[in-house]
């Protein structure tokens, strides 16, 4: 694996841990696709670093088990700010 891509990957990595964001917003962030955010994290970081990987995956499944819940917030949002 090229170096930075694995320089990317860990950075990414620490990104998602320290904030908190979604894949999308560190792929915003960093300029790259949300696929190429996941396959960092969920595939490369576990041969370059398996302790981040363990950490950005708490992150990750967190964020999935919230998206439900953050999609009905973004679309309640839509329609107060439709109505007004």
């Amino acid at each position: 694996m090229k170096e930075y891509i694995e320089e990317r990957a860990v950075e990414i990595a620490d990104y998602i841990i320290k904030e908190k964001v979604t894949v999308r917003q560190a792929a915003k962030k960093f300029g790259v696709s949300k696929s190429t955010v996941h396959k960092d994290c969920a595939d490369r970081l576990v041969k370059i670093n398996p302790v981040l990987a363990k950490e950005v995956r708490k992150v990750l499944d967190l964020n999935k088990a919230e998206r439900h819940i953050r999609g009905g917030m973004a679309t309640k949002e839509k329609y107060l700010h439709h109505h007004i």
